[in-house]
């Protein structure tokens, strides 16, 4: 009796082993190597700060992680910044913030960090990018404590790594809606 044979057939099931093993290990490293966008596995509440937004609108200019926490933050007595952290690392701002009558979208978007060549929507209310926007409310948007101002709303990302302009123009129009239905705007 030989023994080629049964070595032969050794030979051959410890290289589909070896195959095996090495594509398992290809496919562990590669679900491992961040292809796949971190999983968002908090909930985004109908109601930010005291102003509804579509949850769907606010999702999708977040970074994934586990928890989401806000915050309003009132830095002068014309802004009102709505603050969101996941996993406690500030994501994103919503703020409203009362600039002068007649002032630009475009003009306003110069003071905030992102904005620069951005894009301008047709009718000159908004300026976004993948980053950051800045929407100017309807001029019936008019309170006492602020006589000849606007209200501008402002949507910035902070450093996670969303860059994504149709998803921030979008939050940018919804927000800015929603604040002009809400009691800032009367």
């Amino acid at each position: 009796m030989s023994v080629r044979g049964p070595l032969r057939h050794h030979r051959l099931i410890a290289t589909v082993v070896s195959l095996s093993a090495a594509v398992a290990l290809a496919a562990t490293l590669s679900a491992c190597s961040g292809d796949e966008p971190p999983k968002k596995a908090y909930t985004v509440p109908s109601s930010l700060c005291g102003i509804t937004v579509d949850p769907a609108r606010v999702t999708a200019v977040l970074p994934g992680g586990d928890s989401l926490t806000s915050a309003t933050v009132k830095p002068n007595g014309g802004t009102v910044r709505c603050n969101l952290s996941v996993d406690g690392k500030e994501a994103l701002s919503l703020a409203q913030a009362w600039w002068g009558e007649g002032d630009s979208a475009a003009w306003v978007a110069q003071g905030y960090s992102h904005t620069d060549n951005g894009t301008l929507s047709e009718d000159e209310r908004f300026v976004y990018t993948g980053r950051a926007g800045v929407g100017q409310t309807v001029s019936s948007c008019e309170v006492s404590e602020h006589p000849e101002q606007d209200l501008y709303i402002v949507v910035e990302t902070r450093d996670t790594g969303i860059d994504d302009p149709d998803a921030i123009e979008k939050l940018l129009t919804a927000y800015t809606a929603a604040v002009e239905k809400s009691a800032a705007c009367r």
